[in-house]
């Protein structure tokens, strides 16, 4: 995600309204926030894969949720 994404997000959601600024440490909070809750999100993702593990011979669930988790080391 990037901090044009993040800022767009921000826009959307009300939080800086649309032509108003922020400070550095405000887009440094927004950063680390928007990182936060995309590590939740991916976990609950990988989750759902974990789920198929046991019925899954072939592996693909557990490479699925292992892609996931990866995501958040890029």
């Amino acid at each position: 995600m990037t901090r044009d994404d993040i800022i767009r997000m921000a826009h959307e959601a009300g939080v800086i309204p649309p032509g108003w600024g922020a400070t550095e440490m405000q887009w440094r909070s927004l950063d680390a926030f928007a990182a936060l809750v995309a590590a939740v999100e991916r976990e609950a993702c990988a989750k759902v894969c974990d789920k198929y593990d046991d019925a899954d011979p072939l592996g693909v669930s557990l490479e699925c949720a292992n892609a996931i988790r990866a995501r958040g080391k890029e």
